[in-house]
């Protein structure tokens, strides 16, 4: 997901496991921060608003809320898919850690909570670690990231092993920081591996990634369209930015070309 970078994005190893940094996710950083700075064309609305592009977009998908900063949670929703078996594997998400998403939420988004509120969007990533507890050193303490420099660290909802198995390390109900622009909207998801094709050509993850999506998907009514990979980010109707420098941040994993073989797989997999 996210990992230490040269200026030309050359991947900076820990001692001990490769570190993942920045909001954004995983993958390559692909910032375009000095464009979006310099080009006023790509400037949103500021504060709480959500650009008119965005919720016209937002209701085309069926969602009522018209300010990012009084969000309705949604009701409740019988899931019609079996939800698959998933292990507990919380990561220290307490008092302290809220406070500062809250903060995060407030400078992104301008929203004074640490609570995920009807999430819309699905974000697939990878991790470029090579197991699950070095994914798990990753997010678990509380240290600003290496990129960007905030907090709270980096994190992602779920994490699915080579060996397919599905670890929860923070409830559904809380912002994570995986994707810049779409953390106040967004469920991540990543893969334990180092490329697109890594995954996508492993059958014990993608049997699970694909019945883990199918439920979270059905359970929240999210279209498959808004199921993307973190280098689909920038496209999705949802992505909205306060930080001028972040408004054309992204990474590069699952790109769009990998994301279309990926959604293909999760339309064979049945419907809700």
């Amino acid at each position: 997901m996210h990992k230490y970078l040269e200026p030309r994005g050359k991947l900076l190893l820990a001692p001990m496991l490769c570190f993942m940094a920045l909001s954004g996710g995983c993958g390559r950083s692909d910032s375009l921060a000095a464009t979006a700075a310099s080009s006023p064309s790509t400037a949103k609305p500021a504060a709480s608003v959500v650009a008119a592009s965005t919720l016209s977009s937002a209701r085309e998908h069926g969602t009522t809320s018209t300010t990012m900063a009084t969000p309705r949670r949604a009701a409740p929703v019988a899931a019609t898919v079996t939800r698959p078996s998933i292990v507990q594997s919380p990561i220290p998400f307490g008092a302290r850690r809220k406070a500062e998403m809250v903060h995060y939420a407030m400078r992104h988004y301008g929203l004074d909570t640490y609570r995920l509120i009807e999430p819309h969007v699905i974000v697939i990533h990878y991790t470029e670690t090579p197991d699950f507890q070095s994914t798990f050193n990753t997010f678990a303490p509380d240290v600003p990231d290496s990129e960007l420099h905030e907090l709270p660290n980096t994190c992602a909802h779920f994490v699915i092993a080579k060996d397919g198995t599905i670890h929860q390390f923070v409830p559904l109900g809380v912002m994570c920081r995986h994707t810049v622009g779409l953390n106040w909207t967004a469920i991540g998801i990543e893969h334990v591996g180092y490329s697109d094709a890594e995954v996508l050509d492993d059958p014990e993850q993608m049997r699970a990634s694909l019945q883990l999506v199918r439920w979270l998907r059905c359970r929240y009514h999210i279209p498959i369209a808004d199921v993307i990979g973190h280098n689909e980010s920038l496209s999705s109707p949802y992505h909205h930015e306060n930080v001028p420098a972040l408004r054309t941040q992204t990474h590069s994993d699952f790109n769009r070309a990998d994301m279309q073989r990926y959604r293909a797989r999760l339309r064979t997999a049945g419907s809700c």
